[in-house]
């Protein structure tokens, strides 16, 4: 496949551009000002040695460090500085670089003009140090988990894997806690996609109310249990309908009302048994949003399971976080969704409007970024400027073409071997071909 590189002016030259690149015009965060000596390394290096030891395979935190900026700096001074460092300034960190990136040379990153946006979440095993205090062990039905979880929400770009912002639960906070509070960050003119977790009045009137203050509009997969009142049937089949929140301690019908459009659609394959889809939208134009292409549509919220799955098997392939205490393994996993920004940006250059964005490999741009960050970082004084960018392009064109087959749709049902609550218990494993077929009802 002929692959054009990118002009001299769009490539980085090594790590640090692009993270300059990444965090944009306001810079990195400041610390208040202190008394006593200042610090030998500055925030700024410490924010980004961080992020690039994420993005490294093995090594140690100070090793990295060294090769980015060619100063030693011991693993007990890293652990005492990221100790003091107050949880804000990660936040407010990932506040600047975290931001929509997909331009119209990206249109699987919208639909029909609406930028695809997905929210979701995710657990992070910690270590059993007797520092983690913070979060207990969940129960199951052998007795406690083998390890804390730290649970993470991001509110994901589709098409690009570029994470849009995120909020990690320091403090045992769930995932309906720390979705909800995403929403006040949702862009303009995006389209919202969330799963059943979310598929309620609790979350639905708040999220329509920030969706028409930002133009934007939302597509929930709705809970099977909730009972809402039919107001019109649509045209398309759709419904019109309404829905009451229930407020504790309020009488049944004083509670907030939600109007949206519900789209029941029987979803399946030829010869094997459907399952039935209840979405929810505040997309009211039947011409500009057919039911079908909705719920055809509503498939793309898989994406961000792919998402936490480079996350942790490629980009860091570790069973537990390697911090020992909440405080730093939010710290590591705020730097893991950092690089994954860098990354999907250096996918997006990779692609160059060639070829969808996700279908650049993700595993094997990684492994040709690592490489040329690092001889660039310990490497870059020893070679001219032009014999960088030669460099440079030449690793960018090798990206390009490193574009996988396109994605097979889901072909084994979602079931466990060992019943887990209401999940369907697999007996013998089987696979299902052929085409989705999508009937509203």
């Amino acid at each position: 496949m002929r692959h054009d590189p990118l002009a001299p002016s769009e490539t980085p030259l090594g790590f640090l551009e692009a993270w300059e690149q990444l965090i944009g015009g306001l810079g990195t965060p400041m610390l208040a000002p202190r008394r006593g000596r200042k610090p030998r390394v500055p925030l700024g290096d410490l924010l980004s040695g961080l992020t690039f030891h994420v993005l490294q395979g093995a090594g140690t935190l100070s090793e990295h460090f060294e090769q980015l900026f060619g100063a030693p700096f011991a693993d007990s001074s890293w652990s005492d500085r990221r100790t003091r460092l107050p949880w804000a300034i990660f936040a407010e960190l990932m506040r600047r670089a975290l931001r929509p990136r997909a331009t119209k040379r990206q249109p699987e990153a919208f639909w029909r003009g609406w930028r695809l946006v997905a929210l979701d979440g995710t657990q992070f095993n910690l270590t059993n140090t007797a520092q983690m205090t913070a979060i207990k062990k969940a129960q199951t039905r052998r007795g406690s988990a083998a390890f804390a979880k730290l649970t993470t929400t991001v509110l994901l770009e589709l098409g690009l894997h570029n994470p849009l912002a995120a909020a990690i639960g320091r403090r045992g906070q769930s995932e309906w806690e720390l979705g909800q509070g995403l929403l006040a960050q949702l862009p303009r003119g995006a389209l919202l996609l969330a799963d059943r977790l979310y598929g309620c009045a609790a979350f639905a009137i708040p999220a329509r109310t920030i969706c028409a203050r930002v133009g934007s509009h939302f597509l929930l997969r709705a809970r099977g249990r909730v009972k809402p009142d039919v107001v019109k049937r649509l045209r398309d089949g759709s419904r019109l309908i309404r829905v009451r929140l229930r407020v504790p301690g309020q009488p049944r019908d004083d509670g907030p009302l939600l109007e949206v459009r519900e789209i029941r659609v029987r979803v399946g394959r030829p010869g094997h048994r459907p399952s039935e889809l209840r979405l929810w939208t505040t997309l009211m134009d039947l011409r500009t949003a057919p039911a079908v292409e909705l719920a055809q549509l509503y498939a793309r919220r898989w994406e961000h399971e792919l998402y936490y799955r480079q996350l942790k098997r490629d980009l860091r392939r570790t069973d537990v976080l390697q911090s020992h205490t909440v405080d730093t393994a939010a710290q590591e996993v705020a730097a893991m969704l950092l690089a994954s920004a860098l990354l999907a940006t250096e996918r997006s250059r990779a692609a160059a409007g060639h070829t969808p964005v996700l279908r650049v490999s993700f595993s094997k741009l990684l492994g040709l970024v690592r490489p040329l960050w690092l001889m660039l970082g310990v490497f870059g004084d020893l070679v001219t400027d032009r014999q960088k960018q030669q460099m440079v392009r030449r690793t960018y064109t090798l990206m390009g073409r490193c574009v996988t087959a396109p994605r097979r749709s889901r072909t084994v049902p979602r079931a466990v071997r060992q019943p887990v609550m209401r999940w369907a218990r697999v007996l013998e494993p089987h696979s299902v071909a052929g085409p989705l077929q999508f009937a509203v009802i």
